[in-house]
């Protein structure tokens, strides 16, 4: 039987080749409407999960701000389940902005509280990003000491020329810059040549089998030595042994991130504690509304 034959009895339109090929097709148009319409009706909010110090894992150093949508059944949505379809779209340009804009609100409102938030390297030339940014800084500028920036390393290599005047641009106004999903590419040695951030985050991928992998260790060791002595500060993601956790402090790993420390939530400590302080919370210490955390 011919491919146009089989293309008609499986109903594909042309350019699928398979019925794989049309579901996923199917699945990402479905994602990107969802998404659309969170966007347009402001249906997104923000889930935060701690960095610790290495070497004193009980009290974290700052947070990461993690965008997730509501879908029309207001379930949480967390990123992984949207992000890959959305991120050459406008609608992730939109969602790092709202992002960003949710991310200073809660900087203006907790003077204690030091966040780092996600964005595509995409996004710097997008206008409605700077206004946010701009807007928010105008009102607050005490916030941008508090504020990490985080890039994916593939999204730092697409645009290093627009990165460079970016980072030049809010450094010296107090934003910290950090480089995400570290180790993930190739390129990853010329991004410590190219560009001056604050802070590495390593591909949660160099953290699995991390224990029993002599090779993996060195490249962490490695790379937390080159990242100390440009002056920036190591974060391992995905962390969720203690044995990891020895290892990776043993390998000079300053901070890290993962599920052994906390999982993202939509209830972080500072607003539990707010709404203590209002009374919406019973005598018994459970709060009347059901906490939902988005891992």
């Amino acid at each position: 039987m011919g491919r146009m034959r089989k293309r008609e009895l499986a109903d594909l339109a042309p350019g699928d080749e398979s019925p794989l090929d049309a579901a996923v097709v199917a699945r990402d148009s479905r994602v990107l409407s969802m998404v659309r319409e969170a966007v347009e009706h402001k249906q997104v909010l923000l889930a935060f999960q701690p960095v610790v110090s290495a070497t004193q894992t009980n009290r974290p150093i700052f947070h990461e701000a993690l965008i997730r949508v509501l879908d029309e059944t207001g379930r949480i949505i967390p990123a992984k389940d949207f992000m890959a379809s959305v991120a050459e779209d406008e609608l992730g340009r939109m969602l790092d902005c709202l992002a960003l804009e949710k991310s200073l609100k809660t900087l203006a409102k907790q003077p204690d509280l030091r966040l780092s938030v996600n964005m595509s390297a995409r996004s710097i030339g997008y206008p409605l990003w700077k206004d946010t940014i701009e807007k928010g800084l105008s009102k607050r500028p005490d916030i941008a000491g508090r504020l990490i920036l985080e890039l994916s390393e593939s999204s730092v290599l697409h645009v290093p020329e627009l990165l460079r005047g970016f980072m030049d641009d809010l450094q010296p106004r107090g934003i910290a810059f950090a480089i995400d999903d570290f180790g993930a590419r190739q390129g990853a040695l010329r991004t410590f040549k190219d560009f001056f951030f604050d802070m590495l985050k390593l591909d949660g991928r160099l953290i699995r089998n991390l224990n029993s992998d002599v090779e993996l260790q060195a490249i962490v060791a490695g790379t937390a030595a080159i990242s100390n002595s440009l002056g920036m500060v190591t974060v391992a993601s995905r962390v969720q042994k203690p044995e990891e956790a020895k290892t990776l402090a043993a390998l000079g790993v300053d901070c890290l991130q993962g599920f052994l420390f906390g999982a993202p939530t939509v209830s972080p400590p500072w607003d539990e504690r707010g709404r203590r302080k209002k009374g919406g919370w019973r005598k018994d210490g459970k709060n009347r509304k059901n906490n939902q955390d988005a891992a």
